[in-house]
């Protein structure tokens, strides 16, 4: 999966969009407990990320790959037009 478009929403979810359209939500929460992502129960912190296109990473150095997020994540039954994407 490659990731187009990612977006830090309420309650440690993350908003994916897809290159191929597919919109998922994916639950930050269970990770928090391990120490490279402690620095994440910090809201700003947690919304301070960039999209690698194959990973995201947080300012603080904590990242997950595409791979662990689309193996986790809630597809949301609508999809994206990737042209619209910014």
């Amino acid at each position: 999966m490659n990731i187009v478009k990612v977006d830090p929403q309420g309650n440690y979810t993350l908003k994916v969009v897809a290159s191929d359209g597919r919109i998922g939500i994916f639950d930050v929460r269970p990770y928090l407990k391990y120490e490279a992502f402690v620095d994440l129960k910090n809201q700003t912190e947690f919304c301070q990320l960039s999209n690698g296109g194959y990973f995201i990473e947080w300012h603080c150095g904590s990242d997950l790959s595409a791979d662990t997020i689309e193996a986790q994540w809630q597809v949301i039954p609508e999809k994206a037009n990737i042209n619209d994407v910014h």
